[in-house]
């Protein structure tokens, strides 16, 4: 069984507080942490003066948008949906473009010290459920792929009666997500109430369960969301449990926080994308105020970079001047901050992970968990010198260039500022993959134009 050392580096424990130690690892699983460590034949990584964190845990990213990067810097809520659903781009890919887009877009996330992502799929065929769960499986990350529906606008629309296809669904649990020992795990990623009609949105949801799978929707936001109450009709239904995972709910009654926090279902916070796009304000404080599972992810890569550094540094400021607004429009100033630069961390590793069902697995640094490890350099500019705050450092500072090595379930992945493995001949795939996408969506409208 191979055996890797980490030494010298700053251990993050559960509270993010960091101490000098050596991490022991035995094949995936962390062995042993503290001062002094000595393992004969085994790697050794010097970590001296490093942060040594858990992985970043990021709970709702389209994967598969990574060869559209860009194309959306400037859309609306409503002009993403066009552009990406409804028959236009998102059902475009190929199934070789499928494979390399989920893998380039997973070695995105690994060189940013994401070592756990929820791919939310568009799928078209069960080939492309194949092509997407291979990128995954050859990235090497640890990922919980949700079997989605097709991007054509009969299974988007609020009145759609179309279910998610279960037969291929069940397919997939049965080929690839027998066993629980392994770096991929399944959900489903449904529409939601907000996106089919109520029925469709039960089945759905009924599906997942069926299936032992997380059921992850996009709800509660934009100018319907505080009107549909799709929170309190979940919970009135018997629907609303820790086997949900609510992505945005940002503009939902006020008590519905309250029922999510009780019902142990986890909220994915977008907070960059959903300040940009007009999902509504990020619903980060409303839901942790209630001590609710807060977690955070970085959505659509066609509007920004795939870390979740961004994403952490996003969400606590906004949530800060929230909270610093209302204060200041009592007439007062405030006196210390709402949010912390640990709770966001958690956000964005303990609970993350807990959120996907993985808090077993991953998420901290003990004995007895996978070793899925981040370790970052803070010699440079931007995060020297440390000062005795490396959890500051990380969520207010640190950016993907900074992340040294990252390890997943014991292996090495990026080493030395580099990934492992070689994305040269991949870098010229994506670009053409990209290309391909563009030219059929121009054909197709070339078609229907006549």
């Amino acid at each position: 069984m191979k055996r890797i050392l980490i030494k010298n580096g700053l251990v993050m424990n559960r509270q993010f507080d960091t101490e000098q130690k050596d991490i022991l690892i035995e094949g995936k699983t962390i062995r042993d942490i503290r001062a002094d460590l000595h393992a004969d034949g085994a790697e050794v990584i010097d970590a001296a003066g490093k942060i040594v964190m858990p992985g970043l845990v990021d709970t709702h990213r389209h994967v598969w948008e990574s060869i559209l990067r860009h194309i959306g810097t400037d859309w609306s809520l409503p002009q993403y949906l066009e552009n990406i659903y409804y028959g236009n781009l998102g059902s475009q890919l190929s199934t070789e473009d499928m494979y390399i887009a989920n893998l380039w877009g997973a070695l995105e996330a690994l060189d940013a010290g994401v070592t756990t992502l929820f791919d939310y799929s568009m799928l078209e065929t069960p080939e492309h459920a194949d092509a997407a769960i291979k990128g995954l499986e050859d990235a090497g990350i640890r990922a919980v792929f949700a079997h989605g529906v097709s991007g054509r606008g009969e299974y988007w629309d609020r009145e759609s009666e179309k279910r998610h296809p279960a037969e291929d669904a069940r397919r997939v649990k049965k080929e690839y997500f027998q066993s629980e020992d392994q770096l991929l795990t399944m959900a489903l990623g449904v529409r939601g109430p907000e996106f089919s009609a109520w029925e469709t949105a039960v089945d759905d949801i009924k599906l997942a369960a069926e299936l032992d799978a997380i059921a992850s929707m996009h709800i509660g936001f934009g100018a319907w969301g505080p009107h549909d109450r799709s929170i309190t009709r979940l919970n009135e239904a018997g629907l609303l449990t820790d086997r949900l995972n609510l992505v945005h709910v940002n503009r939902i009654q006020l008590e519905e926080y309250r029922l999510i926090a009780e019902s142990g279902a986890s909220l994915s916070v977008t907070p960059e994308v959903e300040m940009m796009m007009g999902h509504g304000y990020p619903a980060t404080g409303q839901l942790h105020r209630h001590k609710g599972l807060v977690t955070l992810g970085v959505d659509v890569v066609v509007s920004t970079a795939g870390d979740l550094f961004t994403q952490m540094k996003f969400a606590l400021q906004a949530e800060r001047a929230r909270q610093n607004e209302q204060i200041l429009d009592r007439g007062e100033m405030p006196e210390q901050l709402g949010l912390t630069v640990k709770d966001v961390l958690a956000f964005a590793t303990r609970d993350g992970a807990k959120a996907l069902g993985l808090g077993h697995k991953t998420g901290t640094l003990e004995p007895g968990m996978e070793a899925d490890i981040t370790i970052i350099d803070p010699s440079s500019f931007n995060l020297h010198p440390l000062n005795q705050s490396p959890a500051g450092a990380v969520v207010q500072s640190a950016r993907p260039e900074n992340v040294d090595t990252v390890l997943t379930a014991g292996r090495i992945v990026k080493q030395n500022g580099r990934l492992v493995k070689d994305v040269s001949r991949l870098r010229e795939q994506v670009a053409q993959a990209s290309e391909n996408v563009f030219l059929r969506q121009h054909k197709n409208r070339e078609v229907n134009a006549d």
